[in-house]
């Protein structure tokens, strides 16, 4: 229920306000919000100490509050009436915000006011009784209840301004975009990677993401769908920077070594590299891949021990130790299950050996990878890298036609 809002308070989460931290956090929550209210100019968004209010300037609640709620940083989103500081306005708005309640059937209810300005005339004991008695009046449905109350009508007053708000809506929470630096997300097709990007976002890493496409063996639509993927992302951490790498010739490369069941392995480890000489490019300090421990045979703790010892960065694993039911509800949550099952093949899908090696060995890797020439082919694909600023405001980049893919994630 949201009613005729006028105002919207942002709440800011606790722990990450704390200490030295606090001024910066804000500014950057700050700047975030003021992004996406740009397609709003007649929204505006006030700041106050460990708070944000946005007046709506006439844009529909539900509407800021649909965009609002995926700033990372923001724990609670609050629509409120504010009005006077005086007893009667407080509690006409207190009548009116209880009367956008479809009330059918009996109901229980609290007020639980909050005097702030310790110079209004009434305590916050006796605006519990004074504001209660006519709303109680107004609407005979309702009974009193302080325990568990279905309507809890919560009143602030302060200097200058009284806010009157019943419904708390939760947001992102986590620590604010970039506050923590930025990292590459190796980012496939799959259902698995671009869930471990939102969670390292919501860690307050900025993300660029990596995606490496291997055409002609994978389509056009393998690409777009990857667009679709950071478009996603980008509508919790703003703009995302996609690097799309030609990956054809390093692939096909591997397939002459006559070590089918070493290819996954092989594989992974250039990309890596690629990952690292692309985070020197950009100044990202870590690498976060969508890997989860014994999902898959790249994904056992020796093959990830032997493909990490490709780069120096580190490599963060945010989903290393869930199981697929909960990474599937998350995607769910974030909305980007729904492209991820899309069956459009990435480059990890190709030349899968039938008995990928789970326990490689990092010798005989290295002996194969030594006889090719790898340096100069991840040069080339490095310097081929086509990069792209992808944000929420971006149309489509394919129909959402959802058709069900048993492609697993090798991110």
């Amino acid at each position: 229920m949201i009613g005729h809002i006028d105002r919207l308070m942002l709440r800011l989460g606790e722990i990450t306000l704390k200490g030295k931290n606090r001024g910066r956090f804000e500014k950057t929550i700050a700047e975030h919000v003021r992004e996406v209210l740009r397609p709003y100019p007649q929204a505006k968004l006030q700041r106050e100490y460990g708070r944000m209010y946005v007046d709506t300037g006439g844009v529909p609640a539900e509407q800021l509050i649909e965009r609002l709620k995926n700033i990372f940083g923001i724990v609670d989103i609050i629509p409120i009436k504010h009005t006077e500081p005086e007893l009667e306005a407080i509690i006409a708005a207190a009548v009116e915000l209880v009367g956008e309640y479809d009330l059918q059937q009996e109901t229980s209810f609290k007020v639980n006011a909050r005097r702030v300005w310790k110079e209004f005339a009434h305590s916050s004991q006796d605006m519990n009784r004074l504001i209660s008695s006519p709303v109680l009046r107004a609407y005979p449905l309702l009974k009193v209840d302080v325990r568990q109350p279905d309507i809890e009508l919560r009143v602030e007053v302060r200097e200058g301004i009284a806010y009157i708000y019943s419904q708390i809506i939760p947001a992102a929470g986590g620590f604010p975009r970039g506050s923590n630096g930025r990292a590459m997300l190796m980012l496939s097709g799959g259902i698995d990677s671009p869930v471990a990007g939102w969670h390292a976002m919501k860690r307050g890493l900025e993300i660029e993401c990596v995606h490496f496409h291997s055409y002609p063996f994978t389509s056009e639509r393998a690409r777009e769908k990857v667009i679709d993927l950071a478009r996603v992302l980008s509508s919790y951490g703003g703009k995302v920077r996609l690097h799309v790498v030609p990956f054809t010739e390093i692939q096909t490369s591997f397939t002459t070594t006559r070590q089918d069941n070493l290819m996954i392995t092989l594989m992974r480890r250039a990309m890596l590299r690629i990952t690292t000489r692309l985070a020197e490019q950009q100044k990202a300090l870590a690498i976060v891949t969508g890997e989860s421990l014994g999902q898959v045979a790249s994904q056992t703790l020796n093959s990830m021990n032997v493909i990490e010892r490709a780069t120096d960065l580190p490599v963060l694993r945010p989903l290393v130790m869930q199981d697929k039911d909960q990474i599937i509800e998350t995607a769910q949550q974030i909305g980007t299950y729904e492209l991820s099952i899309l069956p459009y093949e990435d480059c990890c899908t190709l030349f899968v050996p039938r008995s990928p090696a789970t326990n490689p060995n990092r010798r005989v890797v290295e002996k194969v990878e030594e006889n090719l020439p790898l340096e100069e082919m991840i040069e080339r694909a490095v310097q081929q890298t086509e990069v792209l600023d992808i944000t929420p405001s971006m149309p489509s980049a394919l129909s959402t036609t959802t058709t069900e893919s048993t492609d697993s994630d090798w991110f």
